[in-house]
Parts: C-alpha cells; sequence; structure tokens
C-alpha cells in the first residue's frame, strides 16, 4: 500500500526512531480497532463477535521522525485445544519474542483470569524472570467507565501485577487519546532508520486484506450464529486493465469455508440474501480501500474438520 512514485528515504537518518510495537491482550478488548485508529486507516478487522483476528497484522504509521510499526496480534486463546487455537497462540509469543515495546491492552476498570493469563506471557524471559521490554497498560473503553475515580483502586491493583512503563487510559475512538499515545510511545522506540516508506500503512497484500474484510462482514452478519472455525480464502485475486479510465479494475473470488453442512446454510441464509449481502459490503469496502472498481465473487464450501488439521491451516494462510 505505497505510491509507486515514493522517494527514496533520506539517507540522513541520524534523528530517526523506529521500532516494533505489539498490541496484546485477551479477544475482545480492541486491540484492532487501536490498531486501525493508531495506523489511521482501517488495517485490521473490527467485530462484535471475539476472536475475529487470527494473523499477525502489521500497521505502519509515521509521525515526523518516528516510525511506529505496529503488530496486532490475535487475542490469546484460553478456552479452546483445536490446532487453530494453538497457531494463534504461537503467533502471539513469536510477536513477543521480536518486538521492541509492548500495548498490554484491557478494558479500563477490569482484570479478569484471561487478562491476566496474557499478562504472564510478559513474565517468562528477561533477567530475573522479567519481561526486558516495556509494557504499556492501555486502559481502553475509558468512555465506558462511569465514575472515573473507580479506577484510582483499580490501577494501584494493576501496578501491583507489573511493573508497567506507562499507564495510558484511552478511547480508541478518540483521536486525541490515539495522538497522546503516539506520543507517550514515541521516546520508547530505538534509534535507528525506518523499515518502511514514509506512507506505508501496512505490510499486508491487498488479497490478505480482501480475505480479511470478508471474514469481517461474515462475521457481523452472522452474529453469534455462526461458529468462530469458519474462514475465508481467496481462489482468485486479478487486476484487469479497466476500460472505464484510469481505475483499476480487480476481480475477487472468495471461498468461505466452514465445518459442517449447516453452517453452510446459515451463511447462505433464506434465498440466498445473506450471502449476497456480505458480498455486496465487502466488495463496496474494497472499492474504497482499494480505490479500485471490483468484481467480487464469493461462495461456501463445506470442510469437515478444518480447525483441528495443521495442514489445512498452513494452506489458508495460518502462521
Amino acid at each position: 500500500m505505497t505510491s509507486p512514485e515514493t522517494p527514496a528515504v533520506d539517507p540522513d537518518t541520524s534523528n530517526r526512531r523506529c521500532g516494533l510495537v505489539a498490541i496484546v491482550g485477551r479477544p475482545n478488548v480492541g486491540k484492532s480497532t487501536l490498531l486501525n485508529a493508531l495506523v489511521g486507516q482501517k488495517v485490521s478487522i473490527t467485530s462484535a463477535k471475539a476472536q475475529t483476528t487470527r494473523h499477525r497484522i502489521t500497521g505502519i504509521r509515521t509521525v515526523e521522525e518516528a516510525q511506529f510499526v505496529f503488530v496486532d496480534t490475535p487475542g490469546f486463546q484460553t478456552k479452546h485445544t483445536a490446532a487453530l487455537n494453538r497457531t494463534l497462540n504461537r503467533t502471539v509469543n513469536s510477536v513477543l519474542a521480536d518486538v521492541d515495546a509492548v500495548l498490554f491492552v484491557v478494558e479500563a476498570g477490569k482484570f479478569g483470569p484471561d487478562d491476566a493469563k496474557v499478562l504472564a506471557l510478559m513474565s517468562k524471559s528477561g533477567p530475573q524472570g522479567e519481561f526486558a521490554k516495556p509494557v504499556f497498560l492501555i486502559a481502553n473503553k475509558l468512555d465506558e467507565v462511569h465514575r472515573r475515580a473507580d479506577l484510582a483502586p483499580w490501577l494501584k491493583g494493576m501496578q501491583d501485577q507489573h511493573a508497567f512503563a506507562e499507564f495510558v487510559p484511552l478511547s480508541a475512538k478518540k483521536d486525541a487519546d490515539v495522538q497522546r499515545l503516539l506520543g507517550i510511545v514515541k521516546p520508547y522506540l530505538p534509534q535507528q532508520p525506518w523499515f518502511h516508506e514514509e506512507d506505508a500503512l501496512t505490510d499486508r497484500s491487498d488479497r490478505f486484506l480482501a480475505s480479511e474484510i470478508i471474514r469481517e462482514k461474515l462475521f457481523r452478519l452472522t452474529g453469534d450464529e455462526l461458529p468462530y472455525t469458519s474462514t475465508v480464502v481467496i481462489d482468485k485475486f486479478e487486476e484487469e486493465e479497466s476500460h472505464q479510465g484510469p481505475q483499476r479494475f480487480i476481480k475477487i473470488a472468495a471461498s468461505i469455508v466452514v465445518e459442517r453442512e449447516p453452517h453452510k446454510g446459515m451463511i447462505i441464509g433464506s434465498g440466498g440474501e445473506r450471502l449476497k449481502r456480505i458480498g455486496s459490503e465487502s466488495r463496496q469496502e474494497l472499492e474504497k480501500l482499494m480505490d479500485a472498481k471490483v468484481f467480487l465473487e464469493v461462495w461456501v464450501k463445506v470442510r469437515s474438520g478444518w480447525a483441528d488439521d495443521e495442514a489445512h491451516l498452513r494452506s489458508y494462510g495460518y502462521e
């Protein structure tokens, strides 16, 4: 997602900062919403349904001399033991090994057993058992806290849990809060050249983003009816010459993969209406995201046991 006209990065990098920043937390605390806000554009899907992020999603934001490379991770899985969940947890652990800083996201005023399990990941390395990298406590969804005074005892309890580098209460939906967070994290980035061009937003391909957008619509439009063991595979992604002027024209064929035949019916819906809506809303968002005319076909396929099959997971792009 960079412009082909982007000039080469200025060789004078003496005052530049750049670092990898992981965004971690239990499912559904707002990690993907925060990532999109930090980048300034949608690069990760969001849904009220928990556990929608399944891949290591990288979002990039360059502000003045600092380049932030944010890594959104799957919500750490504590309730399921299928191969899919083990794969997601490996992704979280591998991210933590590579980054320069960590944003540990919780809901403001809340800290439950699942949050504690994620925080425990940050005490497994470093001298004397301490995590060697700065961890920021991000108290998200501050707008949902009615009595701010209640946060003081909660914060004291959180400080007893871990030696956090900073405590940042915020709402990921408020730009002023997001800008404040960027300013707080900036001094912790190493002084080094940027990893990406100045206008880069993500290292993910348009093909990958297409599968994520379709999966987001799938989760949003099926609600709690559909088990989360469903995924989207892009069968064809072709950019063709447009006959309607300079605008790009992209043809996409995608398959929604489910484990059981009844799940297929849930997605197709009465008279095919739900599947049509998934396709229509996906196409509209993809056209905005990619600034292109998009022709999208979406099919539903049954692949029994795919979520517990390592070979299937690898073929579907899970790390």
